[in-house]
């Protein structure tokens, strides 16, 4: 794919389908296990210390699937209009929250909320008891986050990262 990606454009989407159908959740579940398992190798990762994740979009959910795969080392983690959080098949990202151990930052996009009102609320009752903050960013697209987007807030964006600095700065110790 060359040039910019348009979420409007219907043959965009269609390869953005194309490109991810081998990601089942089975494959993002491995691979988060495998690339904390590969930092765990490096010298300067403390494996005594918790680590942190985060992502954008689709990279939302992953951080479930990698927070719920190694629970003892992620303890914190940030998900920015993320998708696929909440869906009704009986895999969703949300149902890993009783083995998940981190503590959570979801910034959702309004219109992401707009498009899926019930999702924050079972986000909400699915980790109930656990720390967790949800936030909907008013008047942000979904992709406010990504600096070269055509929905890029600036003023939002820093302080949605703002909020993960300080999960990790209060939880990765």
């Amino acid at each position: 794919m060359s040039g910019p990606f348009d979420f409007s454009k219907p043959e965009d989407r269609a390869k953005l389908t194309e490109l991810t159908a081998p990601l089942t959740n089975e494959v993002k579940t491995r691979d988060g296990a495998a690339y904390i398992a590969y930092l765990d190798t490096l010298a300067q990762v403390s494996r005594a210390k918790p680590i942190g994740v985060s992502g954008y979009c689709m990279g939302g959910s992953y951080t479930m699937f990698t927070a719920a795969a190694v629970p003892d080392r992620v303890r914190a983690a940030g998900s920015f209009h993320g998708s696929n959080l909440v869906t009704d098949k009986p895999d969703s990202p949300h149902l890993l929250a009783p083995k998940i151990k981190a503590s959570y930052y979801f910034a959702i996009a309004t219109n992401d909320d707009q498009r899926q009102p019930d999702a924050k609320d079972k986000l909400r009752d699915a980790f109930a008891g656990k720390p967790i903050k949800i936030e909907v960013y008013q008047d942000c697209q979904h992709g406010w986050c990504v600096s070269d987007g055509r929905v890029y807030n600036k003023a939002e964006a820093e302080r949605a990262y703002a909020e993960l600095i300080a999960l990790y700065a209060k939880t990765l110790v």
